[in-house]
């Protein structure tokens, strides 16, 4: 790709970057060409469709997520490594509002663009919990399918206005019934070592 090429596509990312943080991921292609101050064809040049838009924007966030995945198998704890790795994707996934409903849709649609990256991601994720659930510390009742689906509810609650201030005290609700409190990690009394969310 041509120096002026990538420089134009990189600027079109940024401002559906903040589009897309701003009116969620409905936000229209026509009103993301128009606030680059370029025309449609050439957005659609690029991004034949929504996904594949959503896919260059969060491509280095789904690697970013899936590292830190690998990294935490290694930790002392499996729990904790878990409940980490949740805030974390539930924290990148309200910053882009709406964005877990494609993701949702796009696990089962492997035509999608965005399909790869969301199937890795819950791969990741289910590394995870199996992890914790061989130390006895999550229950073991749960697989990767249902923590990608408490992923997508948390950061649902964080889009609502109305609801978006019980988002942290919900997680730590979810944390805690994700886990059994019996792992080595586990914090005293049951449940999951509250953090900040």
């Amino acid at each position: 790709m041509r120096a002026d090429a990538r420089k134009n596509r990189d600027h079109v990312l940024a401002v559906a970057g903040a589009a897309i943080a701003e009116q969620g991921v409905d936000v229209s292609l026509r009103d993301i060409a128009r606030k680059a101050d370029v025309g449609l064809a050439t957005l659609l040049r690029h991004f034949p469709t929504r996904e594949a838009l959503l896919e260059a924007l969060l491509h280095t966030s789904f690697e970013e997520l899936t590292a830190k995945a690998d990294a935490l198998e290694t930790s002392d704890s499996p729990e904790d490594a878990l409940v980490a790795w949740l805030r974390d994707c539930v924290g990148w996934t309200t910053e882009y509002r709406g964005v877990t409903v494609l993701m949702a849709a796009a696990i089962e649609d492997t035509g999608s663009a965005l399909h790869a990256s969301c199937v890795t991601l819950r791969a990741a994720g289910a590394r995870l919990l199996t992890r914790a659930q061989a130390v006895g510390a999550a229950r073991s009742d749960l697989d990767g399918t249902d923590l990608f689906a408490l992923i997508a509810a948390l950061a649902w609650l964080g889009d609502q206005p109305a609801l978006a201030s019980r988002a942290g005290h919900l997680f730590d609700v979810v944390a805690d019934a994700v886990l059994t409190g019996t792992g080595a990690g586990a914090a005293p009394g049951g449940g999951a070592t509250k953090g900040g969310s």
